[in-house]
């Protein structure tokens, strides 16, 4: 798969994933991408990443990842000199999340141990061909009654996300495996990409994981939602007639997931729109749901209905998708936006939303919201 880092599930890149999960975590200090390609390093940056320039004898087929890291280790220790632990991530797990990454860095830490990896429990009957040519049971007895495949004790798989190290323990032993080793489960879909099918079941899967790295203590304190108009609730395509009127295109399904929204009663609503179109009063009168328009100054605006709300920036959750949207995203509780955002407000968001604006990602912000509140 050429280019495979720079594929996108979800509207984001494989490596922007990985980024945003090491963001996400709080044990991490500095995060650090390893490459001898532009691109991937300018999409790095994007999302937060410094970038260590990877020698060409470091980035071709036969050459192993401990090598890389072994060569980026130095580096890295110029900007922190205490450094004592390190986290490997690999970009073709696509659902690692910051609790992933510091639940193995604690498990290390409490266990003693000098490495740790992410695992998934694995309760399949594996099967190896013995050198007669006939197959015999490897996790299980073959010769007895074939048991549940729940009650056999679990072997453990690599779930190829997360490797947890002592650095100075790996800098001895030159390999991520350096001494005692502590296996962290988590709950992903046991998928790595190596293929184009995989890359499709997992862009498949992804609106299905709700939200991904945002910790689901932060979605239950959200008590505002203000979304801005265009390419949030549309496409962001617009369609003028000859006479100058204007028509955009909404997503039924929004709707239908904002008036489950409305009517749980949780959250208070509002459109921030910078547009003064009739348009956008007209879609916020058939969603039931306030409306503010042709605003300049979002942040002034939102702090002001906060007031009257009896509210707090904490408690918003700003959906944005341009630039215009920054400032607001910045000094919002929390902030999301569609797949097909500009790359600046993709970078920064907190949460992005599996789908493309006008096209499901408000019907995902509120499948997830309702569910965390208890009320899908």
């Amino acid at each position: 798969m050429p280019g495979k880092n720079l594929r996108r599930i979800g509207g984001v890149s494989l490596v922007g994933r990985s980024v945003r999960a090491a963001r996400m975590a709080g044990q991490v200090g500095g995060i650090y991408v390893s490459t001898d390609d532009a691109a991937i390093a300018a999409e790095a940056r994007l999302y937060g990443a410094r970038i260590i320039d990877r020698p060409d004898a470091l980035a071709c087929d036969t050459a192993s990842s401990e090598s890389a890291w072994l060569h980026a280790l130095p580096l890295i220790r110029r900007d922190m000199p205490d450094l004592s632990r390190l986290v490997f991530l690999q970009c073709t797990s696509p659902f690692t999340t910051g609790a992933d990454i510091d639940a193995c860095l604690t498990l290390m830490q409490a266990k003693g141990a000098d490495c740790a990896l992410s695992v998934i429990p694995d309760h399949t009957f594996l099967w190896s061909q013995a050198a007669d040519g006939w197959g015999q049971g490897v996790t299980h007895d073959h010769g007895r009654p074939r048991q549940r495949r729940q009650d056999a004790p679990p072997a453990f798989r690599e779930s190829g996300a997360i490797y947890c190290v002592q650095a100075a323990a790996f800098e001895s032993a030159g390999t991520r495996f350096c001494g005692k080793v502590a296996l962290c489960q988590v709950d992903h879909p046991p998928i790595e990409i190596d293929t184009e099918r995989d890359l499709q079941l997992c862009a498949l899967l992804a609106p299905q994981m709700g939200a991904g790295a945002v910790d689901p203590e932060r979605l239950r304190a959200i008590r505002a939602v203000v979304m801005d108009f265009d390419g949030v609730h549309t496409d962001n395509l617009v369609h003028v007639d000859d006479t100058g009127r204007e028509t955009v295109r909404c997503s039924r399904g929004d709707g239908l997931g904002l008036s489950m929204m409305r009517k749980a009663g949780h959250w208070r609503m509002l459109i921030l729109s910078k547009e003064c179109n009739p348009v956008v009063a007209r879609r916020a009168e058939k969603l039931d749901v306030p409306v503010l328009q042709g605003i300049d100054d979002k942040v002034g605006t939102l702090d002001a209905w906060l007031k009257v709300q009896g509210l707090a920036r904490a408690d918003v959750l700003y959906v944005g998708n341009d630039v215009n949207d920054a400032e607001v995203m910045q000094v919002s509780g929390l902030s999301a936006c569609p797949s097909d955002s500009a790359p600046v407000i993709m970078a920064m968001a907190n949460w992005i939303l599996p789908c493309p604006g006008g096209n499901g990602a408000l019907r995902a912000m509120a499948d997830t919201l309702l569910a965390q509140a208890g009320r899908s």
